[in-house]
């Protein structure tokens, strides 16, 4: 480790804090229906898209109707993108004439993009068009984000509103969220990324002499390894910067080519790096801002935060240590940093970014539910994989995908505060609310369908050969391939673990399932609870309410959200990166 990986660190989050505030109150004012400095230029665009569309934008919804609304959009998004992949060979932006995609592939894609989990078990620059790329995944990266945060809104109305039936308008939130937050933020980002050499162009792909022939072995027709003379290389390129701006602003992670961002072409320099990860937690930090103003308590908007940068810190610093500290099984190798080398554990990482900033990335996409990615975890030592791991078990509560995040964690809020009230031995309180046995239940019911769908899949493809059959290493490292996978998928994260051929039918189709599950059984009790919400009275404090906006409930919130973590995955952690840490210790690799 050194003082310049700290510096990094610190830095970036000092920027996140910066934002918080700013970004919070302009996002109070867009779902409040205030004056904000876009409106000029962006509200006549909302009041066409109203009329085309014959939404009613004064029409307030119940709790059901607002899932009802959603699920409807997801479903026939979900499904155009599934046809447009099956047929992309004849639709035009295709120069490189790529052909459609399998049925279980497509399923996966159209799943994955869905959900905002961007989930990719293709190479995407020979798989995808690019009117794929730009009107099918882009297209869903800002629509699934737009939906992550209406949610999360509704959510927040909930808790703020007193005695009434409704939540919002669905479509109300996700043209605002689209036209206000998404849009003109992704303008200036991919003006910024082609600045720093992203590629934003719709010509072919390049094809350009290697200054050295290459040896390559490959099978041939009948089976047997043929070495072959390599001359030439294909240079892929396209429509980048604007899907890039997108993947990160919108957490969605979803790469345009196979390396995602370690690929020189989506992420060239130290400050894209640093842009493009600070456009991870922009939102999700700001959001808790925006819990603060709309429910008239910042206080308790400032603890959430501080809660989720306790939990960042610890897995940053945990991994950085990791990572720094190199492997114990390279005997005699001076794995020190110095002026002459990075020192640590270097591998699976760009010499670009370095350990520090590897770290850093690894540590906020998966606080996040963004899965893009700028080294490969699956080269991470153990404890430097199992950071990552854990991020997402957690439920990707550390500041979170934008919305998921934050419903996320208010879900763990509800679980607190109801903690709280029984070691005082009455009701508990929420902002003034009551948090009763309904709110509870569908509280648990979000928990507890996160690690059962994870731990039933991940085990039945570690004992059975159309699970163990895709993964590159035995023992511990492999389990621990099966587990990201699917923690990924049902987390909505999106990033892979490297190392485990998804690409088949069983991977394809249950993760694509768990993508699915992950969504949407977590949001439909998580509305259920904002209805409820909505329609209490307001209760005065007293001097048993358990206060919200104080370092204890920071340290509460943060204790129960590490105690369910570990009551239902510590036990699958010790069979993979734990077990292999003390193997590696012990002087055996996998």
């Amino acid at each position: 480790m050194t003082a310049n990986g700290w510096l990094q660190i610190a830095i970036f989050l000092a920027l996140v804090l910066a934002v918080t505030k700013p970004l919070g109150i302009f996002m109070a004012c867009v779902f409040s229906r205030e004056h904000t400095f876009l409106d000029l230029v962006l509200r006549p665009v909302e009041r066409l898209l109203y009329r085309l569309t014959g939404v009613d934008e004064d029409h307030e919804m119940r709790w059901t109707e607002y899932a009802f609304a959603m699920l409807l959009f997801s479903v026939v998004s979900m499904v155009v993108l599934y046809v447009q992949q099956r047929v992309q060979g004849f639709l035009p932006l295709n120069p490189q004439k790529l052909g459609a995609v399998p049925p279980d592939l497509a399923f996966n894609t159209a799943a994955s993009f869905t959900t905002n989990t961007n989930w990719q078990a293709y190479v995407p620059e020979t798989t995808m068009s690019y009117l794929t790329q730009m009107a099918g995944l882009a297209y869903h990266n800002f629509a699934s984000a737009a939906v992550g945060i209406a949610l999360a809104i509704a959510f927040i109305r909930g808790i703020a509103r007193r005695e009434k039936d409704t939540i919002g308008n669905f479509w109300v939130d996700l043209v605002r969220c689209s036209l206000w937050v998404l849009l003109p933020a992704c303008l200036l980002g991919a003006l910024l990324l082609v600045w720093q050499g992203v590629p934003q162009n719709l010509k072919p792909y390049d094809t350009v002499k290697l200054v050295e022939p290459q040896q390559v072995s490959a099978p041939g027709p009948d089976g047997k390894v043929v070495n072959q003379i390599v001359t030439d290389q294909v240079i892929a390129q396209g429509p980048v910067a604007s899907q890039e701006i997108i993947k990160e602003w919108g957490t969605n992670g979803g790469g345009f080519f196979n390396a995602n961002s370690a690929h020189p072409f989506e992420n060239p320099t130290p400050l894209s790096n640093f842009i493009e990860m600070f456009c991870i937690f922009a939102i999700s930090a700001g959001l808790t801002y925006t819990l603060g103003r709309m429910t008239g308590s910042p206080k308790h908007g400032w603890a959430v935060w501080a809660a989720m940068a306790i939990l960042f810190l610890a897995g940053v610093s945990t991994a950085y240590w990791a990572e720094a500290r190199g492997n114990p099984l390279l005997a005699g190798v001076d794995q020190h940093a110095s002026a002459l080398q990075a020192g640590g554990n270097m591998e699976g990482k760009e010499v670009r970014f370095g350990i520090a900033n590897s770290v850093l990335f690894a540590t906020a996409t998966t606080d996040a539910s963004c899965g893009a990615v700028n080294g490969m975890h699956d080269s991470f030592t153990p404890l430097g994989g199992l950071v990552p791991l854990v991020n997402i078990m957690l439920g990707e509560v550390i500041f979170g995908g934008v919305g998921a995040g934050l419903y996320g964690i208010l879900i763990f809020v509800i679980l607190s505060v109801f903690i709280a009230g029984l070691m005082v031995g009455r009701t508990a309180e929420y902002l003034g609310k009551k948090i009763e046995a309904y709110d509870v239940k569908m509280a648990m019911l979000a928990i507890l369908i996160f690690p059962l769908t994870i731990l039933v899949l991940a085990g039945i493809s570690s004992i059975y050969g159309f699970g163990t059959s895709s993964i590159a290493n035995p023992g511990p490292h492999g389990l621990s391939e099966i587990l990201y996978a699917f923690t990924s998928g049902t987390g909505n994260n999106g990033s892979a673990f490297a190392g485990l051929n998804a690409n088949t039918h069983w991977y394809n189709t249950t993760i694509g399932l768990s993508t699915l599950i992950g969504r949407f059984f977590i949001i439909i009790p998580m509305l259920a609870i904002a209805g409820n919400l909505a329609r209490k009275k307001y209760v005065p404090p007293s001097l048993g309410t358990f206060p919200v906006t104080t370092p204890l409930f920071t340290v509460l919130l943060t204790g129960v959200i590490i105690i369910v973590g570990a009551l239902t995955f510590f036990p699958a952690l010790s069979l993979g990166p734990i077990l292999e840490h003390l193997l590696m210790g012990a002087g055996k690799a996998f």
